[in-house]
């Protein structure tokens, strides 16, 4: 891949954004490479890893891209597309980041299931300043990640969260020297458990509204799985 640094593991996919001179802006090509990842992902259900080439995670979109787009191609939803497509993969994904987060880099970090952080991390979206809106997601994830006055904040105001600010509001889970370490080592730990559970868990979660049937469901699926017995049978005989 020509954007992308991609290590597939038999437990976890590790992808680094590799536009390092551009701040790993996200153009086309990166759109496209990363629709590849998700089908690796989809086809053979990993955790995924995601973090930027050097001192930022994603600096934005392309904006030489972005200047030559029209109507049709926003109504194709391209990066929107993409960013749903990350956020509804089956297992966990994590996003660690440095420095910016910014427009689409954003909203990339936002599509990711939890978002690990360096104090240099900076989030925002400064799309009206440039005459168009953070329309590939942070509409309608930023308000569930951080509240809808926060967002606000972001989307309308310009604000620009530090790491400091971005733990506070709950949108990462952690302020450390090593991000990406750190996202290994929550990795080791989420595919210590039982894949099927975590894949119903998110499924659950992201699902709109109150689904007490769905969780019901879900459970009487997992009580009759192998994993289960296997899993608590193990546990009740620890010695």
């Amino acid at each position: 891949m020509n954007t992308l640094v991609v290590e597939e593991r038999p437990d976890r996919v590790v992808v680094t954004l590799a536009r390092e001179k551009q701040r790993n802006a996200i153009d086309a090509e990166m759109i496209g490479e990363l629709h590849e990842v998700c089908g690796l992902v989809e086809q053979n259900p990993r955790v995924l890893v995601i973090s930027g080439k050097g001192e930022h995670f994603a600096g934005g979109a392309d904006i030489n891209e972005l200047r030559a787009r029209t109507r049709d191609d926003a109504l194709r939803g391209i990066n929107r597309n993409l960013f749903d497509r990350v956020a509804s993969l089956p297992l966990p994904t994590i996003a660690a980041i440095r420095g910016y987060a910014l427009g689409g880099g954003a909203e990339l970090s936002y599509a990711c299931d939890i978002r690990i952080v360096s104090p240099t991390a900076i989030f925002g979206n400064p799309e009206p300043g440039l005459g168009i809106m953070a329309a590939a997601g942070a509409s309608y994830r930023l308000p569930t990640l951080v509240g809808v006055s926060v967002a606000k904040q972001v989307l309308l105001g310009g604000r620009m969260l530090d790491a400091d600010a971005a733990r506070r509001s709950g949108l990462v889970m952690d302020v450390v020297d090593d991000p990406l370490n750190s996202a290994h080592a929550l990795a080791d730990r989420m595919v210590r458990q039982s894949p099927l559970a975590l894949k119903l868990t998110k499924t659950i979660l992201d699902a709109p509204g109150s689904h007490p049937w769905a969780d019901d469901i879900a459970q009487a699926v997992l009580f009759e799985t192998e994993d289960k017995q296997r899993r608590m049978t193990a546990f009740l005989e620890k010695p």
